[in-house]
């Protein structure tokens, strides 16, 4: 249900203040300057807004989202979370063995978790943490409009900074931590992160997202006993930044249950963004953890489905994400890529403004430019076939012995090197890793090239043009000698039978298929492509 007349800002605090935010307790500086501007609300108005509110809809959380874009929430990690997963998150707290007594939603917006679990846990202190005034003053108007604003208290501070007071019984922890990435995060507060994780033992990687400080400052807050539930996007489960919440959970956190939502799921409506709710308990140690993957975020439930994995192999991997799928079935005549073909990524130059032709390498000899695909959209636009190559640019590949030229390239290939030095590219990490910092060392052309990163399935792609290719792309070189059609019947039915889910999705909607894991994907043995060839 929403409310249009609410138009900006200054409607949202009046509203928030006309509903009773300032009864709730923690009322702050902050939102006393924004509330200096609030204007009368006429009382039919404020009834409405109170019987949508109590009737579990978000008005002003609503109002916020439209009035601050998505690209703008995005920064700070704004990213409100849809009902269905509020409840499902919240019916598997109500099935956690012990009732809290404290509920803290750290990084609240406008509440949704806190009053959603008000209403679920009716005797419970509600705490709600969130920095920025206006949806901490939303968060306010919800809790009171509700009646809850007795046993809340709404905090306008950092998250990490927030010391609470014991209690006689279990905290419960829930909620969406914001996701910010790494350089929008400012040097004291990437200070903290190394030293809170050192307290604990870790190294914490510079490049961690905000959402990994909430896991830390969790840790570091929580008692045995205490639970908790959040749901955060999903790459922390394999990359390298990952590492400290990957040991968090199995350790000081007590991890439970790992529910990965499919990113085609679209968990969030305002963000393309894979998601991944975590369950823990402080103080457990699970001999097993459930895992699970589902394609649509109605179907969550309380959490309880999926498989139950040895703590075992959580620990001995690097990377989580591939444990929560189900395991396909290899079908008879079936067998995995990596046994017809190798994958190889594409060769990375070190300096594309230097390495790929141009106007600064006009004179140099055709013997030394090779076709080259060099962005991933030349493969989407191939349409699985890649005939004609001389749309794509040339790389420049010079032999690691400069004595193997012709005496009369060896002038324009001279001339172009001392430019080459001049901008740097001899400097370069690449270059210096090089047997000679020249020589960019294309492979050959694979017979089937792949794009290997996108917001869909990748492009599988006959290279009928022999053309090189970039890092951007993956080479499919066959172990054996097989025939044009052979290869023209694994690429067309690599390119039907790929879906995102084969890959591993980031923060953003991005599927990544590493080599090794292309290599995993299944295909018909050679003798079915063989005989589809003949029947085709």
């Amino acid at each position: 249900m929403t409310a249009n007349w609410l138009r900006n800002e200054t409607d949202l605090i009046s509203a928030a203040v006309a509903l009773g935010a300032r009864t709730v307790s923690g009322w702050s500086w902050q939102e006393e300057r924004l509330a200096s501007k609030a204007q009368p609300i006429a009382t039919d108005r404020v009834a409405q807004l109170t019987t949508s509110i109590r009737n579990g809809f978000d008005p002003l959380g609503s109002a916020f989202c439209r009035l601050r874009s998505p690209e703008t929430r995005r920064s700070v990690g704004a990213t409100y979370t849809p009902s269905t997963i509020v409840a499902s998150m919240l019916r598997w707290a109500k099935a956690h063995r012990v009732e809290p007594v404290r509920i803290v939603e750290p990084g609240a917006g406008s509440g949704r978790f806190l009053v959603a679990a008000g209403r679920r846990f009716q005797r419970a202190e509600l705490v709600g943490i969130e920095l920025d005034p206006l949806p901490a003053s939303i968060a306010r108007a919800n809790l009171a409009a509700c009646g809850f604003a007795g046993r809340s208290a709404v905090l306008v501070r950092n998250y990490r900074s927030i010391v609470l007071p014991a209690t006689n019984g279990a905290t419960l922890y829930v909620g969406n931590p914001p996701y910010v990435r790494h350089h929008q995060i400012d040097a004291n507060s990437k200070h903290w992160l190394t030293n809170a994780a050192k307290s604990l033992g870790y190294d914490a990687s510079q490049l961690s997202g905000l959402h990994v400080y909430f896991f830390l400052a969790t840790a570091l807050a929580a008692r045995p006993g205490d639970f908790g539930v959040f749901i955060t996007a999903a790459e922390w489960l394999d990359v390298n930044y990952g590492r400290t919440v990957r040991e968090l959970f199995l350790n000081e956190l007590g991890g439970q249950s790992l529910t990965v939502i499919e990113p085609t799921a679209q968990p969030f409506e305002d963000a393309a963004t894979t998601a991944a709710i975590s369950t823990f308990a402080v103080g457990s140690r699970p001999t097993r953890i459930r895992v699970a993957r589902i394609a649509d975020s109605k179907a969550l439930g309380d959490l309880s489905g999926g498989k139950l994995l040895h703590r075992g192999r959580l620990e001995s991997e690097n990377r989580w994400s591939h444990l929560t799928r189900i395991q396909r079935v290899t079908p008879e005549g079936h067998v995995e890529l990596g046994e017809l073909c190798r994958v190889h990524r594409g060769q990375v130059t070190g300096a594309n403004r230097v390495w790929i032709a141009g106007t600064h390498s006009d004179d140099l000899p055709v013997s030394v430019l090779f076709r080259t695909v060099t962005r991933a959209r030349e493969l989407f636009k191939a349409d699985g076939v890649l005939s004609d190559a001389s749309l794509l640019r040339d790389v420049i590949d010079l032999p690691a012995d400069l004595d193997e030229l012709p005496h009369d390239e060896r002038k324009s290939v001279d001339r172009f090197l001392r430019y080459a030095k001049k901008v740097g590219a001899a400097a370069g990490y690449i270059a210096r890793t090089r047997k000679a910092w020249w020589s960019v060392g294309l492979r050959s052309p694979a017979p089937i090239l792949a794009t290997y990163m996108a917001r869909r399935p990748p492009a599988f792609v006959r290279n009928l043009a022999e053309a090189r290719h970039l890092n951007i792309a993956h080479g499919l070189y066959p172990r054996e000698a097989f025939t044009s059609e052979i290869l023209n019947n694994l690429a067309r039915y690599l390119s039907r039978a790929v879906s995102v889910r084969d890959g591993r999705t980031y923060a953003g909607g991005l599927t990544k298929f590493e080599p090794r894991e292309m290599e995993r994907l299944i295909v018909p043995s050679p003798d079915i492509l063989k005989a589809t060839a003949a029947t085709g």
